[in-house]
């Protein structure tokens, strides 16, 4: 099931893993083969992951069984699952005729999110809690293009009833597209927000023409209306902001987000935080001031 010692280098290359992490992969592939039970439990976590391949919006059950993993499994048997799992996620780019220059940059996911982690916790390998997050891009919901992460999905109720009350065509269930905002990929400069959402609109259409996603939504901490009391008006992320109009306000902080984006680690001390850059600034200043930080729910027309 999982690639032979000999491929495993190339292949962690390919999906972006940071060189510094990929002999112990090659190394710890034994103690995953060589143990029946852990191979039993690799074997059920990729049928978890690839069972209704495509289905957008079925979230598999990953996190619970990746955490029956004893210790002997290694803190890299989450990336087994996947790196297990990739031949099936290339059958299926290969079904909906999605490019390979495109299926690449989308799997080269796992080593971003192993170069997070390893940014977070000072160790190689990943969380559980980072699995769900891969599903998508694994499962062919989300995808790479340009700047942007694209994935499949299905308005929600509030959404929708947002939608619906500025005069669109837009009812729980129908097809959307959710966009997330990759780290470690250069500026969110209106150029290639522009580009993204450009590609977005012919691969959809191209590749998953039965869908007809009329909006694009997001929901993330970038969207917190509060950032322009410390950002210029020209700034990427007010820019970016400006993009949207607006779904629905939280009222639940989540302060731990824009710490763990911009700093790392949603756990550093507030009162520590640096002040380098002008984002980095709003985010502690803010957070030192006694305010709170918001996920923002915002949304587009597509067409």
């Amino acid at each position: 099931m999982l690639p032979d010692a000999d491929d495993l280098p190339e292949l962690l290359v390919d999906l972006s893993v940071p060189h510094e992490d990929i002999n112990e992969l090659v190394a710890l592939r034994r103690a995953v083969t060589g143990d029946p039970g852990v191979l039993r439990l690799l074997e059920e976590c990729v049928e978890e992951l690839v069972r209704g391949m495509g289905e957008a919006g079925r979230a598999p059950r990953l996190e619970e069984r990746l955490a029956e993993a004893p210790a002997g499994a290694g803190p890299y048997f989450v990336a087994y699952v996947f790196l297990a799992g990739l031949p099936h996620t290339r059958a299926y780019h290969r079904e909906r005729g999605i490019p390979a220059d495109v299926g690449r940059r989308t799997l080269a996911d796992l080593g971003r999110h192993m170069a997070v982690h390893r940014r977070r916790s000072g160790r190689g390998g990943l969380h559980p809690q980072q699995a769900q997050g891969l599903a998508r891009h694994f499962r062919g919901e989300l995808y790479q293009l340009g700047r942007l992460q694209f994935e499949r999905a299905r308005l929600g109720e509030r959404t929708a009833r947002v939608i619906a009350a500025a005069g669109r065509d837009a009812a729980p269930g129908v097809p959307c597209l959710n966009l997330h905002i990759p780290d470690f990929h250069g500026p969110l400069s209106p150029g290639a927000c522009d580009r993204s959402v450009a590609l977005a609109r012919d691969f959809f259409a191209r590749h998953f023409p039965e869908e007809h996603p009329q909006v694009a939504v997001c929901h993330s901490w970038l969207l917190d209306p509060q950032l322009k009391r410390y950002l210029a008006a020209d700034s990427n992320i007010v820019r970016f902001q400006e993009r949207f109009r607006t779904g629905r306000e939280d009222t639940v902080p989540a302060d731990g987000d824009p710490v763990q984006f911009v700093f790392g680690d949603p756990d550093l001390p507030v009162r520590d935080l640096p002040r380098r850059t002008s984002v980095e600034r709003a985010v502690g200043d803010h957070l030192r001031a006694g305010g709170h930080w918001y996920i923002g729910h915002g949304w587009f027309p597509l067409r």
